[in-house]
């Protein structure tokens, strides 16, 4: 009798199913941050650049105010709130207009009248806020100038150069991480691999996505270390000032930072060798770098400012420092960021192809209209 025959069979192997364009991208982009977490350089000059941050405004709030008492014109019942407070020596006048005198001609800083409101005080500054008679005071009065001023210029230099500062250092940092890496897989033929998991795009996607995510945790950070300084000096109408601007910095920025990402992982494609690295990123590192010199040079120039708020690859530092100096209509950091987006959505599709067409081309460089046309 013949044996009944098996149906049991050992089931052939089976290639295990290519994850989806969204996995992909996010196993890509977790590769990349841990890649980068791992590497002490990183960590410390991230380190760093916090810590200097907070150290700048740490001491430019212990000295930046006087050492010597400030003098401020008192009217009435206004001597009582002012006191004996340290720092603030009183000048008693029996009307404000006494008072405007005094602020005018430069022997007072500033004129502390009674309110009947909840603050006991309005404080009266000349052009600007007087930060050192704000700070002294322990409550937080109703403030008014009498020739009010966009802002000083001393502040918006220093607030120039921070936007610009931060903007230059993160993108060339974390555009040259990209850089570096697109061209050490090419270089090692890793690439191949990849690819046989996931497509050029999806690779693409993940290396923006994930340095652009520890670009955003740097700002943040840095951002955290600017305010928690001002909070600590008692800076709370400097950081009502800033805050604004910085926030909008923050969003300009990721938008500007896709933008050069795309641009920098699809430079350092065309190359297949590190020493070739400076050659074609070279450019993209101008781009950079101008919005820094430009924002610097003529942060008080309206129609140089104006300009550079619309051009994609300054406007994360130009519409920042107009919403600071207040000259921005309402409507205007919308219109700059919709620019900045349509311009970041292009480049990533030009930036993907170019990428994708020379990922696996080794030897000379690849010229970018050969990449395009594929």
């Amino acid at each position: 009798m013949s044996a009944t025959p098996s149906h049991d069979t050992v089931p052939a192997s089976t290639t295990p199913p290519a994850p989806s364009f969204a996995s992909g991208v996010w196993l890509v982009a977790q590769r990349e941050m841990a890649t980068r977490l791992r590497s002490k350089s990183f960590t410390i000059s991230a380190a760093i650049l916090v810590l200097g941050v907070l150290a700048a405004v740490l001491l430019g709030g212990i000295f930046g105010g006087s050492t010597e008492s400030t003098k401020v014109a008192v009217v009435g019942s206004a001597a009582q709130v002012v006191g004996s407070t340290e720092g603030l020596e009183s000048v008693d006048v029996a009307t404000r207009a006494e008072g405007e005198e005094l602020l005018r001609s430069g022997d007072v800083s500033a004129i502390v009248l009674p309110s009947s409101g909840t603050p006991p005080v309005t404080v009266v500054g000349l052009d600007s806020p007087p930060q050192g008679v704000l700070a002294a005071l322990s409550i937080q009065p109703d403030v008014e100038l009498l020739d009010p001023a966009s802002q000083p210029t001393g502040l918006i230099y220093i607030v120039a150069l921070g936007f610009g500062i931060v903007f230059m250092m993160s993108a060339l940092t974390f555009g040259t991480m990209i850089a570096q890496s697109v061209v050490e897989e090419k270089q090692t033929r890793i690439v191949e691999i990849l690819l046989s998991t996931v497509s050029a795009r999806v690779l693409l996607a993940g290396k923006v996505v994930g340095n652009s995510l520890l670009a955003l945790g740097q700002i943040a950070a840095i951002a955290i270390a600017a305010v928690v300084g001002m909070m600590v000096t008692g800076q709370k109408v400097l950081l009502g000032t800033v805050g604004p601007a910085v926030a909008w910095f923050v969003v300009f920025f990721v938008i500007g930072f896709v933008l050069l990402a795309a641009i920098y992982a699809a430079a350092a494609s065309l190359v297949s060798r590190s020493e070739d690295i400076g050659s074609v990123t070279s450019p993209v590192m101008i781009l950079i770098m101008v919005p820094y010199f430009l924002v610097i040079f003529f942060n008080d120039n309206p129609t140089v400012m104006a300009i550079m708020s619309y051009v994609p690859f300054s406007a994360p530092v130009g519409m920042p420092v107009r919403i600071f100096l207040g000259t921005a209509e309402w409507w205007e950091p919308i219109l700059s960021l919709a620019v900045l987006v349509a311009s970041t959505a292009v480049v990533i599709v030009l930036g993907a192809r170019v990428y994708s067409n020379s990922l696996l081309r080794t030897g000379a460089r690849v010229k970018v209209s050969d990449a395009l046309r594929g």
